[in-house]
């Protein structure tokens, strides 16, 4: 009887989850305007409490997809018998509904660390966080119970589910939505900061520190969401690339922009409390894109492969919620933001102006990715006319903002806080100066006639990365290398944190420039038994035969690789058909290495016999993902700076606190 009614109780949990998110919406905020603190302190049993019976209400929607219980919707829509259980579980959040319920839990789990490791926050913003952070939580446990309910039954449960989609039966993919989901709700702690911050009037260098951590969280599983959705993109889908500005790529990339703006903005605060309007903007807009990237996925105004939901009634809610909250923000932040004012001056050439440009750069970017996002929508809204916006607009328009921000980032890097001399700093960066010319003009030499991209892309990787190393020299000070090493050895894991993921930005740009500078395509007609050349590789089609998988049927080539002669290994692309589905997928094969990609697609069999084969040789393509392998790894450095733990943040005295007028 037990196992029948798990979806009762998760269902039964979920509405009070609603009900505590209440609680801790309403009675924290009151207590804070009133100075009751026990009306204060029930913030943060309730935060437990909420996240709780959201955990337990998540379990048993995973416990419905793994023991296959075709009574709920949503596990027939999304599930099937014959289906890994790997794909089970992912299939909680492959679909709409669980995907929300996944969303609302991690929103509690975010709520509920700021209650068990906030102890030092002052009680009136600890208060007010949480009870921000839940009223967002109200607004999606709304969203989920009356329009996207997990635990709708059905009258008769049929033997069998349909399956989920066949694209997202991938590791890449079962890890990429929670990824994204844990940077997307976790800017919801920024926001969360902000909106506390204006309703207290005050925001000093405390705040930026308590601030980081949550903003620095958020950024990097953003980094890594995108990194795994594009490596996905790369090797599933069979097309080539690594990026195509989808609508829902973009939905991603725009938070990260403004979250990787709000870090280097906050930083300002915090040594120099300066750009306090500045930041407490880019906080409100990061979780505001995030709210953005909902509306894309889950309303159906835009078409795209990632796209949850076609239901423009779930999309006008999601509307709501985005214009309640951030239209409340803005009024809030223009009621109050003139309390704030910048107490540090600072010169033209110095470390603040540097990232101000860094600010202003990055924000333009994302306003040109949701432009060319929104673009489409626009034009038929307004204009009656169907078009598309590309790659071409993109990389046009936003390459130049980039390119900027790699050039200014080592001299920001270097530069003293408050006053600097530009020419000093550029005679620090002389060997990293030197040695980009060096390369840009050797490798400008070695490929004559060809693009641009391959010269100034590596030039803009050594630069940075380079550029990073000797901010890292610098900071150890001078002396005897021993002394020096030992300096660095002690250096705060902030700058490490920093430094690192410089490097890997640098890496990530140098792999990105030498794939679209170097790549080789070739698309022909082979026949079984055939040898073609392309580059200075050899592949030959020895077979494609019929198969099954799991829960799929396949045709697979059998494809030998070789190079002057010596054979390098075997290739098995394939074209695979889900019959549950009735959904054709095509698996790319590829033989990796550290310097280059050999990737081959097959197609359909031609009227002669033959079988239609793409050939890609991709250098560097793994370098893209490490770079954001490593700028995670700085991520996580800095993480672990006990500098920027809210407890170390607290310590200090909030003297230089802004009061409201």
């Amino acid at each position: 009887m037990l196992p029948v009614m798990i979806a009762e109780i998760g269902h039964f949990t979920l509405i009070l989850a609603f009900f505590a998110a209440i609680v801790q919406f309403i009675i924290p905020l009151i207590g804070a305007s009133k100075g009751w603190r026990g009306w204060m302190t029930v913030a943060e049993p309730a935060a437990t409490a909420q996240f709780a019976l959201v955990l337990t209400s998540f379990a048993a929607l995973t416990y419905a997809f793994v023991m296959s219980d075709f009574s709920l919707l949503v596990v027939v829509q999304n599930s099937h018998t014959l289906k890994p259980l790997l794909y089970k579980i992912t299939g909680v959040w492959g679909n709409h509904e669980g995907s929300l319920l996944l969303w609302v839990m991690i929103l509690a789990l975010f709520g509920a660390c700021a209650a068990w490791f906030g102890q030092n926050l002052p009680a009136t913003l600890r208060a007010r966080v949480l009870s921000v952070q839940a009223a967002v939580g109200v607004a999606f446990y709304a969203f989920i119970l009356f329009t996207s309910n997990p635990f709708t039954r059905l009258a008769t449960a049929p033997f069998d589910g349909e399956g989920l989609n066949p694209l997202l039966q991938d590791i890449g993919l079962a890890l990429h939505p929670p990824f994204l989901y844990l940077g997307y709700v976790g800017l919801s702690m920024s926001f969360s900061f902000a909106v506390a911050a204006l309703i207290e009037g005050k925001v000093d260098a405390a705040w930026a520190r308590w601030v980081r951590p949550w903003t620095l969280a958020a950024w990097l599983f953003l980094t890594i969401g995108i990194a795994l959705g594009s490596w996905w993109a790369y090797y599933e889908l069979g097309w080539g690339g690594f990026w195509f500005w989808d609508p829902v790529e973009n939905a991603s990339f725009m938070p990260w922009l403004i979250s990787a703006a709000l870090l280097h903005s906050a930083i300002v605060v915090e040594k120099r409390e300066v750009l306090k309007s500045w930041t407490i903007l880019l906080a409100i807009l990061a979780f505001g894109f995030s709210l953005i990237g909902t509306f894309i996925v889950r309303s159906g105004v835009l078409t795209s492969v990632h796209a949850f939901a076609n239901d423009p009634e779930r999309g006008v809610f999601i509307l709501s919620i985005l214009v309640i909250f951030m239209g409340g923000a803005l009024v809030l932040y223009a009621l109050r933001a003139g309390v704030m004012e910048a107490k540090g001056v600072f010169g033209l050439a110095s470390r603040e102006t540097a990232l101000v440009i860094n600010n202003v750069l990055l924000a333009v970017s994302a306003f040109i990715v949701f432009v060319g996002t929104i673009w489409p929508l626009i034009a038929e809204l307004f204009f009656d006319r169907k078009l598309s916006v590309g790659p071409p607009f993109f990389d046009a328009a936003f390459t130049p903002f980039i390119v900027t921000l790699a050039v200014i980032l080592p001299i920001g890097s270097i530069m003293p806080w408050k006053r600097a001399r530009l020419k000093r700093t550029l005679r620090q960066l002389a060997p990293a100066l030197v040695l980009t010319v060096l390369v840009i003009g050797l490798i400008w030499t070695m490929q004559t006639g060809k693009t641009l991209i391959g010269p100034i892309g590596v030039g803009l990787a050594v630069w940075l990365f380079v550029g990073a190393v000797i901010d890292l020299l610098m900071r150890a000070g001078r002396g005897a290398v021993s002394d020096r090493m030992r300096r660095l050895r002690r250096l705060p894991r902030a700058d490490w944190g920093k430094a690192v993921a410089h490097m890997g930005f640098g890496i990530t740009v140098f792999g990105i420039s030498a794939l679209l500078a170097w790549e080789v395509e070739d698309i022909r007609v082979v026949a079984i038994g055939e040898t073609y050349d392309v580059g200075s590789y050899s592949l030959t089609l020895n077979d494609v035969r019929d198969d099954r998988g799991p829960n799929y049927n396949t045709t697979i080539a059998d494809m030998s690789l070789s190079r002057d002669g010596v054979s390098i290994g075997a290739l098995y692309p394939e074209k695979r058909v889900y019959p549950v589905a009735g959904m054709p997928t095509t698996e790319a094969a590829i033989n990796q290495s550290i310097l280059r990609d050999v990737y081959v697609v097959i197609g359909d069999q031609q009227d002669d016999g033959g079988w239609a084969v793409r050939t890609y040789i991709k250098p560097f393509a793994n370098w893209i993902w490490l770079g954001a392998i490593i700028m995670s790894l700085g991520g996580v450095l800095s993480l672990t700076d006990r500098r920027y733990r809210i407890a170390a943040g607290a310590s200090k005295s909030p003297k230089s606190a802004v009061p409201a007028e």
